[in-house]
């Protein structure tokens, strides 16, 4: 029952207390991001959601759109801005995606959502994550976030999936709560984010 209607319920009116409490914050945070981005305050992509339904996923933008001489992106750490940082190390980047959480797009609490191009990389145990709503915080987010390994993260991914409910829900937001505090898990041990999904090993699941 949690899992097929009172999860998408409590979602819904916490995702919009939380953007009316959150709107002192939203009014201090876009006059900065919009100097700091030339005017871009938000990063929208297009992410697979519940069975792989594409939608777009709102973000803070962080990082500027510097290239080199070929055209091609800086690395991550090269882009982010001062004010970038500050929001992605206090995770208020992810503010935005309540929004998604009203519409419907994702959760509260769920995998989260990842390139379009990973799809056709994962195992099928890993293609599990996608049977329920992605989160803007979840399993593996609490359990190390971008200091872990794809691996770990989707093993992460794929025990929540199966073990969802209402008690584990709220050990997570209660661990989140925790991490954004603590600053937890930011970065990967060689990147400012987390470097890209590049496939398995083997494909079994």
């Amino acid at each position: 029952m949690y899992r097929h209607f009172f999860k998408r319920f409590l979602d819904f009116f916490a995702a919009l207390a939380l953007l009316i409490m959150a709107s002192p914050i939203l009014i201090f945070i876009i006059p900065f991001l919009a100097i700091s981005n030339r005017g871009k305050v938000f990063f929208i992509q297009e992410r697979p959601g519940k069975e792989e339904k594409i939608f777009k996923i709102m973000k803070f933008k962080t990082m500027n759109d510097k290239k080199d001489a070929d055209g091609n992106l800086l690395p991550d750490e090269y882009r982010i801005t001062k004010v970038g940082h500050l929001i992605r190390q206090s995770s208020l980047d992810e503010i935005p995606q309540l929004v998604n959480v009203l519409k419907g797009d994702m959760s509260l609490i769920g995998p989260r959502p990842l390139l379009i191009s990973y799809l056709p990389l994962y195992s099928q145990k890993q293609q599990r994550r996608h049977l329920i709503r992605p989160g803007i915080t979840g399993w593996a987010q609490v359990n190390g976030r971008n200091a872990i390994s794809w691996q770990q993260k989707f093993d992460y991914d794929v025990w929540y999936v199966e073990n969802l409910s209402f008690l584990v829900d709220t050990k997570i937001l209660w661990l989140t709560i925790k991490k954004v505090i603590k600053r937890d898990g930011i970065s990967s041990d060689t990147s400012a984010t987390m470097e890209a999904f590049t496939g398995n090993e083997t494909t079994a699941g």
